[in-house]
């Protein structure tokens, strides 16, 4: 559905830090808000949810938009942004509490966490759910035509079969990449072993002579034609309009695992109207507001008592949005690397050059 770029973050972190401890405090939250500022990624809030909202409570609310974690992280760590609410990815949850920059919940005054899937509960990347409510999720995951394979694929060894040799894409991002490179190893995709990262920069490097090139905006264009046979791909709208446009093309998260990606709902350090933010994270815990977030977004709910709720059964099935749990059992999420992000930096530089 989008893009992930990690290591933009660190350095936009690495840039603002320093504003960050100078900003001045934020207001102090009223008794009863009528206003919420919410800053989250673009196209995953829709207007349908934000009107049931201001219906519902009377409170006027604001959505600005960003398309990467680092403008939304660098945007609070300079202060006084003024966001009540904002759309952390898993990682982005990690690297904002290590800044200082959301809220830990009071989950005294939410209700309808048990409406979540469970693997939502209690992730890796937030201990006890206690900085973020989990809102939509995605994957990471292998496209290919069967038509052009011949068969159907299921693990990430069909990216390194010389039959395939000019008709495979990887994605053009670092981490995305070493998903591949680190699991086909029966490695897990969000490790910081420095030998185990060495190992996956070698396998890459022996797979690029195999590729068509790496790609990250139209792969799965040339997947749909057939001019590619597979592609490293990103679930997410695009390709799951073309899986649902061609049935010879296929979405799968392979035997070795794949990845999960999840963008959540946290409150601002210091949110001018946190009475009102409160309301929103109940709100969005609904059933019938997650199933809005489907029926109107075609974004995958991290909601389970949303999915009777959804009227477009065809969304359901398509695993391009909801990755099938059978699938998902054995999937990482990616997190923050931490220092290993070296490893992963000083490999991707080598397999680029070669």
């Amino acid at each position: 559905m989008k893009k992930r770029p990690l290591l933009a973050v660190l350095a936009a972190i690495a840039l603002t830090s320093v504003s960050a401890c100078s900003g001045s405090p934020a207001a102090e939250p009223t008794a009863a808000s009528t206003e919420l500022s919410i800053y989250a990624w673009a196209g995953e809030i829709p207007d349908s949810v934000v009107k049931a909202f201001e219906d519902e409570t009377g409170i006027k609310v604001t959505v600005d938009t960003f398309d990467s974690n680092e403008t939304m992280i660098s945007k609070l760590a300079a202060g006084d942004s003024g966001y009540d609410i904002v759309e952390p990815s898993q990682y982005a949850v990690q690297l904002l509490v290590g800044q200082d920059l959301i809220e830990t919940i009071d989950y005294s005054k939410v209700e309808g966490m048990k409406n979540l899937q469970t693997k939502f509960v209690n992730p890796s990347f937030d201990a006890d759910n206690a900085h973020a409510v989990p809102w939509i999720w995605g994957s990471t995951g292998l496209l290919y035509n069967k038509k052009c394979t011949g068969e159907d694929l299921t693990s990430w060894k069909s990216m390194f079969d010389k039959k395939y040799k000019g008709k495979i894409y990887m994605l053009d991002n670092m981490l995305a990449s070493y998903i591949v490179g680190l699991q086909v190893n029966g490695y897990r995709a969000n490790s910081t072993n420095e030998q185990e990262i060495a190992k996956a920069t070698q396998t890459l490097i022996d797979q690029k002579s195999l590729l068509a090139g790496y790609n990250s905006t139209n792969y799965f264009d040339f997947v749909k034609s057939g001019e590619a046979c597979m592609s490293l791909a990103w679930g997410g709208s695009q390709v799951a309009k073309v899986v649902a446009e061609n049935p010879d093309v296929k979405y799968i998260l392979p035997s070795e695992g794949g990845t999960l990606w999840v963008d959540n709902f946290s409150i601002a350090k210091g949110a001018p109207h946190s009475d009102a933010a409160y309301k929103w994270l109940n709100f969005t815990l609904k059933p019938e507001t997650g199933a809005m977030a489907t029926n109107e977004g075609s974004l995958a709910t991290t909601n389970e008592a949303s999915l009777a709720l959804i009227t477009d059964k065809a969304q359901l099935s398509n695993p391009a949005i909801f990755a099938p749990s059978d699938q998902t059992a054995n999937a990482d999420f990616i997190v923050d690397p931490g220092k290993a992000m070296t490893y992963f930096q000083q490999g991707w530089t080598k397999v680029k050059a070669s």
